[in-house]
């Protein structure tokens, strides 16, 4: 009788076990970076937490650059549902919809002064989640989207020697970001390149460019362009925060129970604060170790940049705002949000931004 107890409960073990496997759903997320980068790390993390906010009934399986698609073909496999997700940067998609940018990287704050903390105030309490939510119908995309890791400010870049002024930036064939952000350069009349992030050390090798931004401390060192070049600038206009981004195809998303659809809300939202914690720490390392280690010397953005970006980037945002009903509605939902947030915000910052350079230049 103990035998056949215990072949009964091993066998309901079994088909329980069975059955869980054939419940559980893979959502695969391709990106557009290597499984090295800080990004894929943190979107990892956000995949342990839906496995454990599902108790494993929903499991992120996240896939390298390539793996399925080109980095560029992510959004339209992700519509088609030749993979589950994708994860990029949304201005990546300015191509399909010119109000990506403004989810993306809302080039110089918007305008307005948005830093990456003010931005997700916009985003969670003032109306910006649910034009995001929008914006994905107004691509023409079977999508569903997920905001994850808020960054910023990002570096205006790396140069080969000093920049003193707009005339001297303007020397330099530019590595810039794509879409609006570049756009804003090749209009004060820097020589602005897109390219990935891979591609931009071989070419200052080469010679192709000059200078090159890609993001912040951590994630340049990793592409190694202190090996060619040792002036940094830390302040920058051009992408003040930049949002990255998951997107589930919309039929694989239906499917999914309410609990695993909260879970992967619930996820997202810590995961837009972890993001935020993590990059400050790990870029603070990185900065430390590139003006200790390699040689490198912190710089001072000329002044001149910041009026003529800025004016740049206001008549960039003006004339898509013109031309498109839904630019223009999200971007006045960013002003409206600025008329009130920003002069708080601003004005707080103000003191502790200046404490903190003054810590910093004790450590010089």
């Amino acid at each position: 009788m103990f035998k056949l107890k215990t072949l009964a409960t091993g066998a309901m073990a079994l088909a329980l076990m069975a059955s869980s496997a054939a419940a559980e759903k893979v959502l695969r997320i391709q990106s557009v970076l290597p499984s090295t980068a800080d990004e894929v790390f943190m979107l990892n993390a956000f995949g342990d937490d839906v496995a454990e906010l599902t108790g494993g009934s929903l499991r992120v399986e996240v896939l390298p650059a390539g793996a399925i698609v080109g980095p560029r073909d992510i959004m339209d496999a992700v519509d088609a549902g030749l993979v589950e997700g994708g994860f990029a940067w949304t201005h990546y998609w300015g191509g399909k919809h010119v109000a990506a940018n403004l989810f993306g990287a809302p080039v110089a704050g918007a305008g307005v002064g948005l830093d990456n903390i003010a931005f997700l105030s916009w985003f969670q309490y003032g109306g910006g989640k649910e034009l995001y939510d929008r914006l994905w119908d107004e691509m023409g995309v079977n999508v569903k989207g997920f905001m994850l890791q808020p960054v910023g400010p990002e570096a205006l870049g790396w140069f080969p020697k000093p920049i003193n002024s707009m005339d001297d930036f303007r020397q330099m064939r530019f590595r810039a970001p794509p879409g609006m952000v570049g756009a804003a350069y090749a209009a004060i009349g820097v020589p602005a390149v897109a390219m990935g992030g891979g591609d931009i050390l071989p070419a200052l090798e080469k010679g192709t460019i000059d200078a090159a931004e890609w993001c912040c401390p951590k994630p340049d060192s990793v592409f190694g362009f202190q090996k060619v070049l040792k002036h940094y600038y830390l302040q920058g206009l051009h992408q003040v925060t930049v949002n990255a981004d998951m997107y589930v195809n919309g039929d694989f998303y239906n499917d999914l129970t309410p609990i695993e659809q909260k879970a992967l809300e619930v996820a997202a939202n810590a995961s837009l604060s972890k993001s935020l914690s993590y990059r400050i720490y790990e870029n603070g390392k990185a900065l430390k170790d590139l003006t200790e280690n390699h040689g490198v010397i912190l710089e001072d953005t000329p002044a001149d940049y910041f009026t003529e970006y800025m004016a740049a980037a206001r008549t960039a945002l003006q004339e898509a705002a013109d031309s498109n009903e839904f630019f223009a509605e999200v971007w006045q939902s960013q002003k409206d949000f600025a008329d009130i947030a920003v002069p708080f915000w601003a004005g707080a910052q103000t003191s502790n931004a200046s404490l903190g350079r003054a810590h910093a230049a004790t450590l010089k």
